[in-house]
C-alpha cells in the first residue's frame, strides 16, 4: 500500500487491471487442474461455454489430446455409409428448416398437429413418462459398466426429471412457438448444406457445430422450464481422499431445484489432474480405432497415476464421449 492517496488509487486501479486481465483468462483451457477440484471446475466452466475443443484440450493430457484430433479423420468401422435416400431426407429438411419465413411456416404447420396431439395424448403423456422411466430405470440397472453407486447417482437424477417432464406444458402453443424459431436460428447457424458435410468435417469444424448445437439445446430446454447454466452453476467439487495421484472428487450441485451428488475419480498425470474415466475411455477408442479388429477391453482398466509422462502405450486417446454424435 502506498502512504499518499494518489498512489492507494494508482494502486486500487492497477489492482483492477489485474483482476480483468485474469478473468479474460479464466477460460482459457489449459491440460488438467492445477488441484482436483480446479480440473471439475474448469471443465464445468469449459463446457456451460460451449467451449468443446476447450473441454478436450483441458479435460485430455496434451499426447492424448493430439490423437484425438488426428483421430477424428480416421474411418469408424461402426459407422453406417451414408446412402442416396439418407443425403435425399437430409436435404430436404435443411432446406425447410432454413428457407426463408421458416419459423412462421413451421409453426403453421405445427399448430393443428399440438392441438390433436393435445386432444389425443394430454391425460396419458404422464402415464407414458412413467413408462419411459421404468424402462430407463432397468436399462440403468442392466448397466454393466457403471458401478452401483453411478447407478444409484442416475437414478436420482432421473426422479427429479421425471416430475419436470410430466408437468411440462408440452403442446403449449407459445412454447412451441418460440422452440420453432430456436430452432430455425440454430440450424442457419450450423450452415450445413448435406449429410456428408456431417460426417466428414474437421475436428475444428465440428467443434464449433457441437457448441452451437449445444447452445440451441440449452435454449429449447429453457423454454419448458429446465436451465442447464442453472445447473452448472450450482456445481461444487470437493476432494474427498487423495492418495498416490489418485483424488476421489464428490460432485455436489442443483437439477431444478432439488440437490443431487454424484462424483468422479481424478489421476495425477504429469503434475496435472484429469478424470480417470474419460482418459481410460479415450485411450480405448484410439486403440479401438488403430485396431478395429481388437476388443477395446482396456476402457475399464484403470490408468497408472504419475507425476511424469505416462507410457507412451498408454498415452492414446481417442473420440470418447465426443466422438462425433
Amino acid at each position: 500500500m502506498r502512504f499518499q492517496i494518489l498512489g492507494r488509487s494508482l494502486l486500487v486501479l492497477a489492482m483492477f487491471a489485474l483482476v480483468a486481465c485474469h478473468k479474460k483468462e479464466d477460460n482459457v483451457a489449459v491440460p488438467g487442474g492445477d488441484t482436483p477440484e480446479a480440473a471439475v471446475q474448469q471443465s464445468v466452466t469449459l463446457i456451460k461455454a460451449g467451449d468443446f475443443d476447450g473441454f478436450w484440450k483441458h479435460a485430455l493430457p496434451p499426447a492424448d489430446y493430439a490423437n484425438l484430433r488426428n483421430d477424428w479423420k480416421l474411418p469408424h468401422p461402426d459407422r453406417r455409409p451414408i446412402t442416396d435416400g439418407d443425403r435425399a431426407r437430409f436435404t430436404q429438411a435443411v432446406q425447410q428448416i432454413t428457407a426463408p419465413n421458416a419459423e412462421t411456416t413451421l409453426y403453421d404447420q405445427l399448430k393443428p398437429k399440438l392441438a390433436q396431439l393435445e386432444a389425443q395424448y394430454h391425460d396419458q403423456l404422464p402415464v407414458m413418462i412413467g413408462i419411459g422411466q421404468a424402462i430407463l430405470t432397468t436399462g440403468i440397472a442392466q448397466n454393466k459398466t457403471m458401478t452401483e453407486t453411478q447407478k444409484q447417482q442416475a437414478r436420482d437424477a432421473l426422479n427429479v426429471l421425471l416430475p419436470w417432464a410430466q408437468q411440462t406444458p408440452w403442446f403449449d402453443q407459445d412454447k412451441a412457438k418460440q422452440a420453432v424459431g430456436v430452432v430455425v436460428v440454430t440450424a442457419r447457424q450450423l450452415d450445413l448444406k448435406s449429410a456428408d458435410q456431417v460426417q466428414n468435417m474437421d475436428f475444428d469444424t465440428a467443434m464449433k457445430n457441437y457448441s452451437i448445437g449445444f447452445g440451441g439445446v440449452k435454449q429449447l430446454l429453457d423454454i419448458y422450464g429446465l436451465s442447464v447454466d442453472d445447473a452448472l452453476n450450482s456445481v461444487k467439487a470437493t476432494t474427498i481422499s487423495m492418495d498416490h495421484g489418485q483424488a476421489h472428487v464428490k460432485i455436489d450441485y442443483t437439477l431444478l431445484g432439488k440437490p443431487l451428488t454424484t462424483d468422479s475419480q481424478l489421476v495425477l498425470v504429469d503434475g496435472r489432474w484429469y478424470s480417470q474415466d474419460l482418459i481410460n475411455s479415450a485411450r480405448a477408442e484410439h486403440e479401438q480405432l488403430l485396431h478395429p479388429s481388437a476388443p477395446a477391453s482396456s476402457a475399464s482398466a484403470p490408468i497408472p497415476a504419475a507425476s511424469t509422462q505416462a507410457p507412451a502405450s498408454a498415452s492414446t486417446t481417442g473420440n470418447v464421449m465426443a466422438a462425433k454424435p
